[in-house]
């Protein structure tokens, strides 16, 4: 059911694909995924694969998760295109350019958590037309929350409408990142967050990417950034900071991108973005 809080359906502009349709049958999409996630975990749940290195795993939920997602989608639109974190791309059968429709889908984002059974961890749908993202969910089912958005009527957590926190001083801030999973990798970005954590208020790593983009949106930090995460990591995420107020983007006012993701309210994100930039925080190979 769509939260008391959104715009009533004589508000919505007559367009197709209507946005709110597609964000109904993400949060359908998302809702079947999370519950089958936590209902046929496996006590002994296993790693199915690895992919950047053995310590980045795919479980065979994953694979289940976003299964189920493409198949109850495609129930419905059957020539629309995916990007999967684990199903790939596929491009569909719509036209580009006139109102085609591509599902963005991380069925598990915050695998690692998911397999020590730690409850940050979320499932991922965004919905681009064109291009463009107009509507997305991100469910997080252990922590009893659902977030979605639509593209110009503003992002909700369940029934609660959503804002960034006012701005902040850098050095007043709550700053959230991530870490990749090469041990390369991971080395400079520990120097960088080492580094950056004197000028903050402190930093926090919970692990899953979109569930830190819903954090800059409801408030709970002060900003986010990380290097390294993929288009389905951010794509529903992205929106729904922004929609609740916040700027998303990569260095220099490039778009959030793997080489660089930062969001934050605009007061704070001049700060954290300069230092950033000083700390060199888009060159960790």
């Amino acid at each position: 059911m769509r939260a008391a809080a959104q715009p009533t359906p004589t508000e919505r502009t007559d367009v197709s694909p209507d946005p709110w349709k597609l964000l109904e049958l993400a949060r359908a999409a998302a809702t079947e995924a999370a519950r089958l996630a936590v209902e046929r975990r496996p006590a002994d749940l296993g790693v199915a694969d690895t992919k950047s290195s053995p310590t980045d795993v795919v479980t065979e939920m994953d694979t289940a998760a976003e299964g189920l997602i493409r198949k109850l989608i495609l129930a419905q639109r059957p020539d629309d295109a995916f990007l999967g974190e684990e199903g790939g791309a596929d491009s569909g059968r719509a036209e580009p350019g006139h109102g085609a429709v591509r599902w963005v889908i991380d069925p598990i984002d915050g695998t690692v958590n998911y397999l020590y059974d730690l409850p940050h961890w979320s499932v991922s749908v965004g919905v681009e037309v064109d291009g463009v993202t107009v509507a997305g969910v991100v469910a997080a089912p252990r922590l009893g929350e659902l977030y979605t958005a639509v593209r110009g009527a503003g992002a909700w957590c369940n029934d609660t409408k959503l804002r960034v926190r006012p701005a902040a001083d850098l050095g007043s801030a709550l700053v959230a990142t991530g870490f990749g999973y090469r041990a390369e990798r991971r080395e400079r970005q520990g120097a960088i967050a080492g580094a950056l954590l004197p000028r903050v208020r402190d930093i926090r790593r919970n692990g899953s990417a979109a569930l830190d983009l819903c954090a800059v949106a409801a408030g709970r930090v002060d900003g986010y950034y990380e290097r390294g995460t993929h288009h389905w990591d951010r794509c529903a995420g992205t929106l729904i900071a922004t929609e609740a107020g916040a700027i998303v983007e990569g260095f220099h006012g490039a778009e959030s991108s793997e080489q660089m993701s930062i969001a934050a309210p605009p007061g704070t994100f001049a700060a954290l973005h300069g230092a950033l930039v000083e700390l060199g925080a888009d060159d960790d190979y």
